[in-house]
């Protein structure tokens, strides 16, 4: 009897930790799956500069990297304005306190960026022991989470960006994705995130792109892995077109074409269809539309004739990830436009425009969406056939960051302040 108590007692307490765990923790961009879920009961609705801030810390450098968040640490990622200097930071999830700080990297000629972009745009990833932090050609590490000690450094995967860096690193298995799509000879590596040395590397077929204005060929989407017939696929929408690797080999499996321009917003995977979004589509040289296409992912080769389910072009998101929740799908534009549509046919179920500019993308938590403007003005909906607000908020600066919820809290990065929210 106390044999089955005591066993009774270890799967309590292992439950109980695993619930913690999962509770305190956010991974990677838009969550632990990216799927832009908070596994949270509740969340905040109303705040301010002041109101309901359990901390406000200043933050050196600009970054609109999201925050990473394991246990008690969250940790971010930013660089001088120059983008001469690279930074890593982090901070305790219940003071703020200020845990470590360090220059990871530094660069005497660092390339142009956009004048809407950072040296420090890319969000890091994290799992128990070991955090992974990207800045793009300028360098990617593994830190040690536990003594903050340098595990590995790369600086020698080269990428002309032209527009800066953007695309997060994500871990699958023993593996680190990494995308540096730029100007010149765009590719993909899995690194091993023990070692930091190189498992694969695909680049892009040349045949296709070199022909390709040098804007034309640079991508800053963030992949997912889904699984597919027993093989697990690596969804990399890079500009022009999607490619479907198999994450263990870099072997292309399939491809659609789309378009043109840098496409940003993350892959989704939901009830058998992917959905990617093909960046601008231009008309008389200038950025026109975004189109989002739903795709079967079970082809192979050439699917852009076969595989595409529907595709709509009418207030599609560039730079904002789109969400679903219980069988639809949310997003919103970058200039405001929410639309709410059946992920099944891309039938729009209704529309209302927000005030203000987007970068960061909506996140579902306890049961609402929020979506956080440039500005910093946030508007809360519950999720539906119509649009129903439940909540507006704003703080001051410019946020470009997808915020985190973990626990009953959230952090919000601002141009200059990381906030912890209750």
């Amino acid at each position: 009897m106390n044999k089955i108590i005591s066993v009774f007692l270890i799967l309590i307490s292992l439950l109980f930790l695993s619930c913690s765990s999962d509770k305190q923790n956010w991974t990677h961009f838009r969550g632990s799956k990216m799927d832009g879920h908070a596994t949270v009961k509740t969340a905040p609705l109303h705040w301010s500069d002041t109101e309901n801030v359990v901390w406000k810390v200043p933050v050196n450098g600009l970054g609109y990297s999201s925050p990473v968040v394991y246990d008690n640490q969250i940790w971010i990622t930013s660089a001088t304005e120059d983008g001469t200097e690279f930074y890593t930071y982090c901070f305790d999830f219940e003071t703020g306190k200020l845990l470590y700080e360090k220059i990871l990297f530094k660069s005497d000629e660092p390339q142009h960026i956009h004048s809407t972009n950072s040296y420090a745009t890319p969000t890091p990833c994290i799992e128990d022991g070991f955090v992974y932090v990207h800045y793009g050609t300028f360098g990617t590490a593994c830190i040690n989470t536990n003594n903050f000690k340098v595990v590995w450094k790369r600086e020698d995967m080269p990428c002309k960006h032209m527009q800066g860096p953007a695309s997060s690193v994500i871990i699958h298995k023993d593996k680190l994705i990494v995308h540096l799509e730029g100007t010149e000879d765009p590719y993909v590596v899995a690194l091993d995130k023990k070692t930091g040395k190189t498992i694969w590397k695909s680049v892009r077929p040349a045949e296709i792109y070199d022909p390709l204005e040098p804007v034309f060929r640079t991508s800053f989407q963030t992949p997912i892995v889904i699984e597919v017939d027993g093989r697990e696929l690596l969804i990399s929408n890079s500009s022009f077109m999607c490619f479907a690797h198999d994450v263990n080999t870099g072997e292309v499996i399939w491809t659609i074409e789309y378009g043109f321009d840098s496409t940003v917003s993350q892959p989704l995977f939901y009830d058998g269809l992917v959905y990617v979004n093909s960046g601008w589509i231009f008309e008389d040289n200038k950025p026109y539309f975004t189109r989002l296409y739903a795709v079967d992912p079970t082809g192979k080769g050439d699917v852009t004739k076969t595989h595409i389910k529907w595709m709509n072009e009418d207030e599609m998101p560039q730079i904002p990830t789109p969400l679903i929740v219980d069988g639809r799908m949310y997003m919103v534009h970058d200039r405001g436009m929410v639309t709410c549509l059946d992920p099944k046919t891309g039938t729009p179920i209704w529309k209302e425009k927000l005030k203000g500019n987007f970068n960061a993308s909506p996140i579902y938590a306890a049961g609402n969406i929020y979506f956080i403007n440039v500005k910093g003005e946030c508007t809360i909906i519950k999720p539906g056939n119509s649009f129903q607000k439940v909540a507006e908020n704003d703080i001051k600066g410019t946020v470009k960051s997808t915020p985190v919820f973990v626990g009953d809290k959230m952090i919000l990065r601002s141009d200059k302040f990381l906030y912890l929210i209750r």
